[in-house]
């Protein structure tokens, strides 16, 4: 059996009856039109791997398997959707690998490099809301060296990630994401594409990595600048940096320690984050 001879998703449902679980953030994409533009919009694909987490019944896994990709990596916690993913992968004979497991603890970089030695790696995923957000951060500051990421979010989060400086949606988050890549919303899908519909909107974000993004450590700097400017963001930096050294930090970066974190640029918080003094700098 071939993918194009696989039945509609709705009906691999039914027969199984299976239903999302709330309590992993489960919302289905079913629609193959809809898939196969997420799939698009990681193009190029060949000669990747692309890293699949939570693909449920396997609605986007069954686009990537359509794609060019070299081999898909499929990281799904919930066991019961095994079967379903399983009779993807015989119809895509040795391009698809199941993984159980849950993807805040996988290695990506050992995964992918078990399924495919020396192809860069995309990871493109509908995202389970609740998990969202980390699992974003793992891989933007976790070293693993990705070519491309493509994530569906709720449009509120996903709004957040591209967000530019000024605005109301701009926070830590936008300038740790925007540090490391360059983001950009995608597409937007309204709550009735999905499976159960969720209560909010949707929407695909395409972080491209950036050449000159910051190593780890730099990362590390830069999640703890951020944390105190964000923090308390109506206040002037002078104040909320006031326990990694306030003023003299903002004067040793070359920033106006009378502004509010929402106004300074990403490259202003990179140099905040390199002149931290090394104490303020290693984990709490």
């Amino acid at each position: 059996m071939s993918l194009e001879d696989l039945p509609p998703l709705r009906e691999s449902l039914a027969e199984q009856g299976l239903l999302a679980k709330k309590s992993f953030g489960q919302h289905f994409l079913l629609d193959l039109n809809v898939t196969r533009k997420i799939a698009r919009l990681a193009a190029p694909l060949d000669g990747c791997v692309v890293i699949e987490v939570g693909p449920g019944p396997g609605g986007l896994t069954r686009a990537l398997l359509e794609s060019e990709a070299e081999h898909v990596v499929a990281v799904e916690k919930d066991a019961r959707f095994a079967p379903l993913l399983s009779e993807l992968g015989e119809a895509a004979p040795g391009k698809l690998t199941l993984v159980q497991a849950d993807a805040l603890q996988v290695d990506e970089a050992a995964l992918a490099e078990a399924a495919a030695p020396g192809r860069p790696v995309k990871i493109v995923a509908n995202l389970p809301y609740n998990v969202g957000t980390p699992l974003l951060i793992k891989w933007l500051t976790g070293g693993l060296a990705w070519a491309g990421l493509v994530l569906m979010f709720q449009k509120e989060v996903a709004q957040r990630i591209a967000a530019a400086p000024g605005t109301d949606a701009y926070g830590r988050l936008s300038v740790i994401a925007q540090a490391a890549s360059r983001a950009a919303v995608g597409m937007t899908l309204p709550a009735r594409a999905f499976t159960p519909p969720p209560k909010v909107d949707s929407a695909v974000v395409v972080l491209t990595p950036r050449p000159d993004a910051p190593s780890c450590d730099q990362l590390a700097r830069l999640e703890r600048v951020t944390a105190a400017a964000f923090g308390q963001r109506r206040k002037m930096l002078r104040s909320s940096l006031k326990a990694l050294g306030g003023e003299a930090l903002c004067e040793a970066a070359g920033v106006d320690p009378n502004a509010r974190a929402e106004t300074i640029p990403v490259e202003g918080f990179l140099r905040l984050a390199a002149a931290l003094p090394p104490q303020s700098g290693r984990s709490a």
